[in-house]
This record gives structure tokens, sequence and C-alpha cells, in this order.
């Protein structure tokens, strides 16, 4: 038998145990643990920022949505015309949502702010909107005047009236056959309820009110408006010189479009709300100015009685002379007042308005519904009866001119 060294060195009767080779890591068992650790939180942190969930961690349900059939319009000359084409696409103000809600932007035409709003009801492409304004109507509103469309409740005359007497607020007629009167016209309402609230309440109701089409839900600015006894126009988006760089909205008329595609998207606009004694121009310089694209559009407002109101930006607008063809009321905007919305510019164009009343018998004002445009309107409001002016809602300003 052969033995080794360490056997023969070893002590007489006791053998060496053999020490066995541990195995070593190059790290410890709690480093493991924690590159574990940071690795799930890597990860994690990674899913969190790369992964678009707007209702992460929210509770969710999932339901099942039966759609119907589309509503059909059965009302002969209410549904759009038979052999018309369909109204081009809007321009690309914004971007749709599977509910149907469009985002846009918005441009104040007096200030030149703009507004992202999102459009909650009706078709803005053309398409047939089962899901358009309700056809409904709003309290106050006659249902003699109301037409249904192929997008709501649209106003037309019946039995010898008109909306444009049926809603024209209350006022002073001979008082105001006797003396200057002025109306003031705010308009871009609808777009910003903060602003038009305060308009809403914090100017008399001589004070008309014009809206725009757009906005969540305009219509109930517009109730709210007619409830504290303003008189309210509607305001159509029409093109001007530097559109689409200037884009005034959605279903904006345009000079370069056919009279029933331009027809159809007034239609659309109509629809938006209710209970308005006319029309007014939004932007639309160009448009205004031209007499074949206007033509249709007055004709259209004035067989639904209504009247017609331009804001005098442009200078070249044909609406008064198609206005009086049509012997509709009418009236044009003298001096816009907030043009320059400081107190002291906004000062000097109130008195450049009560010197045309009394020099004319009638002016109009236009303005916004910035904060210190309606505050300093509101005081010189007060102020107006011991200068011997009136101020009438925009109705009676148009009949007094008419019989000037």
């Amino acid at each position: 038998m052969t033995e080794t060294a360490d056997e023969l060195s070893a002590p007489l009767g006791q053998t060496e145990t053999r020490r066995r080779r541990r195995i070593r890591l190059p790290f410890t068992g709690w480093q493991a643990l924690a590159v574990l650790l940071g690795l799930f939180l890597v990860i994690f942190a990674g899913f969190a920022l790369f992964h678009d969930d707007p209702l992460g961690g929210e509770p969710m349900a999932r339901i099942a949505i039966n759609n119907g059939a589309k509503a059909t319009d059965t009302k002969p000359g209410a549904a759009k015309p038979e052999g018309k084409s369909e109204p081009q696409g809007t321009a690309p103000a914004g971007q749709e949502s599977n509910s149907g809600a469009k985002t846009v932007t918005i441009i104040d035409g007096s200030s030149g702010a703009r507004h992202e709003v999102a459009i909650g009801s009706g078709a803005t492409d053309g398409s047939d909107s089962s899901t358009a304004a309700p056809a409904t109507a709003m309290i106050g509103v006659d249902p003699r005047l109301l037409e249904k469309s192929r997008y709501g409740m649209i106003p037309v005359s019946a039995d010898g009236l008109k909306p444009f007497t049926a809603y024209a607020a209350d006022a002073d007629r001979a008082k105001a056959a006797k003396m200057p009167v002025v109306a003031i016209v705010i308009g871009g309402l609808g777009v910003g309820a903060a602003k038009t609230a305060d308009a809403i309440m914090k100017l008399p109701p001589a004070v008309t009110l014009a809206f725009t089409p757009y906005g969540s839900d305009p219509g109930k600015l517009a109730e709210r408006a007619r409830a504290q006894r303003h008189e309210i126009l509607l305001q159509i988006p029409m093109e001007p010189y530097d559109y689409p760089d200037n884009d005034p909205g959605p279903q904006t008329l345009l000079a370069t479009l056919a009279p029933d595609q331009n027809v159809d998207r007034l239609y659309w606009h109509l629809s938006r709300l209710q209970g308005y004694v006319g029309l007014a121009n939004f932007m639309g310089a160009r448009f205004v100015a031209t007499d074949s694209a206007m033509q249709p559009i007055m004709a259209e407002a004035a067989k639904r009685g209504l009247a017609f109101f331009d804001d005098g930006a442009a200078p070249r607008s044909v609406a008064n002379a198609l206005a009086t063809g049509q012997a509709m009321p009418f009236a044009k905007g003298d001096v816009a007042i907030d043009a320059v919305p400081t107190s002291v510019e906004i000062e000097n164009a109130l008195a450049k308005l009560e010197s045309l009343a009394k020099d004319r018998g009638v002016a109009i004002g236009t303005a916004s519904a910035l904060p210190v445009s309606i505050e300093r309107i509101g005081t010189w409001i007060k102020g107006l009866d011991r200068k011997g002016i009136l101020l009438v809602p925009l109705t009676t300003a148009m009949l007094k001119s008419k019989s000037n």
C-alpha cells in the first residue's frame, strides 16, 4: 500500500481530515437581491414612461354598445336637396375623437386670441348627422318657428311670424324715435364660459349678445342670455382674406364653394342654438365682399325671417346692398369699441359713438367680452341718460335706421 507524504508526516494513530474547497461567488446574496430589485424598478419605470395609457391605475368597466339604425329626416325640404354634393371637409383645425367630439382652435375676430374648444354635437364633415344637435327647442323658443334639418332644428318663418320680431328684446320704441340711440353688440361669445357669463350678467339687457356656433354647449349659454332678456345674434364663420392661415373654425363659409355647399354649412351653424333675431359675420372679409358667395346666404336668411348684422370690419362688404334687395332688416357696426383694448382707447371709442348718435340719430358699437371692455362699457352706459342718449337693442336700432 502506497502512502503519501502527508500520511507519513501525520502523528501516529491520527489521520488528517481533508478540507473541501469552497466555491466563492463574485457577489453576496444580499447583492443579488438588490440587483433583481433594481431590474424590476427599471422595467416598471420604462413601462410607465413609454406605455401610453391615460387611464392607467383607474378602475375600468367594459360594456357592449348596440348601435341603432341611423335616424332619417322625413320632412320634405328640410333634408339636404337631392343631387347636391356634400360640403368639403373642414380645415384641419383640430382632431376628432371616437365619440364624435372635435377639438378646434377658435380665433377671436376682435382680439386675435386663440381658444381650444370642444364641439360636442353636430356633424362637421358633411356626413349624415344622427348625432347632430338635439331636435328639442330651447326654453322660450316658439316651436312654430323651428324646422327640422339633418343637423337639428333651424329657424323658419311661419304664419306671418318671424324670428326677428318674435325674439326681439323689449324696448321703448316710442322714446327711441324721439332721441339719439346707441346699440352695443358684444361678439365672440359661446367660446369661454366665464367671459360669456360676465357679458350676460354684468351688462344690461339692452346690450345685444352675439354667439359663435362653437363651444361645448353654446345653446345653454344662449338660453341663459335670453333668460336675462338679452337679444342674441348667431355669428356665422366666413372666409377671411388670409384663410386658412387665419381660420374661423369648422364649417366656415368659403367663397370658393358652390352655393348649395355653403347653404348646407349654414344649416349646420343655424342648428347650434336657437332664439336669435338674426345673423352676423364672424370674420369673413373676403366672403362678405364676394357677391356670388353672399347672395345665397342673404336670401336664405331673409326667407327664414332673420336680420343680418355686418360688424363693419370689411370696407368692401356687399351685405348692405343684398339686404336691401331682400327687404330684410340690416345694420352695420360704426365703431369697434375695443379695437385697442385699453381703458383710454375704449373711452375714446365710446365718445366717438356718442357723437355719431347725436349727429345721425343712430350709432352701433361692437366689442368683445374682454374684462376691460365689459367694465368700461358698463360704466359708460350708466351715464347715458344724463347725456340724452338711449341704449337700445340692435333690432330697435335697425328699425329706427330703416325709418330715417
